[in-house]
């Protein structure tokens, strides 16, 4: 098994949004007064990516506040914790330019592309990266990364080669490093931004 597969539109997407990107920040739970600040100070670090959960209506407000602020710096927004065909096309509407979910759901994942909209689709298992580049998806979410680890990385890579990996989950400053070297293309931190020092921190993975 190889993990050969036909790419989706998706591909095309995060090839081009993850370029000289190996770092997104997961602004979640904050306010959206905070959210815009968090935003600002990611993509003055360099960190030019950015996704704002929506786990629950209360969180619709900071995803609007930050679709809009990237608007204005030409920066991309997109929304995580997207768990059904509802919530894909609120926050479609809203604005985000990618979803991104914990898990792999096949709904989901169908009406992102019926509606081009670029999808990352959460894994723990080969049998769910095998699912996932069925429908074309070669980038993949390795979550909770922290309890997967970096061996889970580098074994996975050698019967998936056209995967690439944005791990996710109790990644932070100082190890999202490990996780990079096992072959990580891009590491996603969320809750580790409640520190803030984190984003300079993080910034500094860019000027390698």
């Amino acid at each position: 098994m190889n993990g050969a597969t036909v790419p989706n539109s998706s591909t095309t997407f995060f090839d081009t949004l993850f370029v000289d990107q190996p770092v997104m920040a997961i602004l979640r739970g904050f306010g959206p007064a905070r959210t815009v600040a968090l935003c600002e100070r990611a993509w003055d670090a360099g960190i030019g990516v950015v996704e704002v959960p929506v786990q629950s209506p209360d969180a619709l407000p900071s995803l609007h506040a930050a679709i809009a602020a990237g608007r204005d710096r030409d920066r991309p927004v997109g929304a995580g914790t997207v768990v059904s065909p509802e919530l894909v096309h609120t926050v479609y509407e809203a604005g985000a330019v990618f979803t991104v979910a914990p898990g792999y759901d096949p709904e989901v994942a169908a009406e992102c592309s019926r509606l081009g909209l670029a999808h990352l689709p959460g894994v723990a298992t080969s049998s769910e990266i095998g699912q996932a580049l069925r429908t074309g998806h070669t980038w993949l979410k390795a979550f909770p990364a922290s309890e997967l680890g970096t061996g889970w990385l580098r074994a996975q890579r050698g019967p998936f080669p056209a995967v690439r990996f944005v791990a996710t989950g109790g990644v932070d400053a100082d190890n999202a490093g490990d996780f990079l070297s096992a072959g990580a293309r891009v590491v996603a931190v969320g809750s580790a931004l409640q520190d803030s020092r984190q984003l300079d921190l993080l910034g500094r993975l860019l000027q390698r």
